[in-house]
């Protein structure tokens, strides 16, 4: 099962250094580019996080609580940002995407950082997954593209930190996900709206 990890509320107020910042300013320049073409490149889904809320929660994770692990999962990258904020901070990191376009951006972004990250274009999901769901219209769902997990001959629960960004209404799907395929001791950290994250681990019933 999955258990709420409650985030302290002055987690914003963490600072954040110049260089994260300054990258993170260059990347949303690119955002509200790719999002002004967006009739071009078909990929209206995507939709930026706060990444400075995010790397803010990524350093208090990291301070703060046990992990399993050194290494990163994000779901549905799109411009890997938060990849690249996973790398700065330390983890062996790893993107999954399946929108072509995206995917050009996301290699835009390492290249630009640079960061480590172990890009993969293809399906988040693993084998199996979409069963659980119990919307079949889900964006999740239905992504072409091949396994991450068996090309890099790792399974869900090789990763310590696992970061989405669910579009409404299917952040369920991807907490029943986590709980059947994680390991136990394994964190979810999800983007939920404007100055909201949620942090579950998953542990034994």
């Amino acid at each position: 099962m999955l258990q709420p990890i409650e985030i302290p509320s002055q987690v914003d107020t963490r600072p954040i250094p110049s260089p994260v910042a300054a990258h993170l300013s260059s990347m949303r320049a690119r955002i509200e580019v790719f999002q002004d073409c967006w009739d071009q490149h078909r990929a209206e889904q995507f939709v930026a996080a706060d990444y400075e809320l995010v790397y803010q929660t990524l350093d208090w994770v990291r301070q703060h609580q046990p992990l399993i692990g050194s290494r990163f999962l994000e779901w549905g990258c799109g411009f890997a940002a938060v990849a690249c904020l996973a790398d700065e901070l330390g983890w062996n990191s790893h993107a999954i995407e399946a929108h072509v376009d995206l995917i050009a951006e996301a290699r835009k972004t390492i290249a630009n950082w640079p960061a480590k990250v172990d890009l993969f274009e293809g399906n988040f999901l693993p084998p199996g997954a979409a069963d659980l769901s119990f919307d079949p219209t889900l964006p999740s769902l239905g992504h072409a593209g091949a396994s991450a997990y068996e090309a890099w001959e790792l399974d869900l629960d090789d990763f310590a930190l696992v970061y989405s960004y669910p579009w409404p209404g299917e952040d369920q799907f991807h907490e029943e996900v986590f709980d059947r395929y994680a390991a136990n001791g394994a964190l979810l950290l999800m983007f939920i709206g404007p100055n909201e994250m949620r942090l579950l681990r998953k542990v034994r019933d």
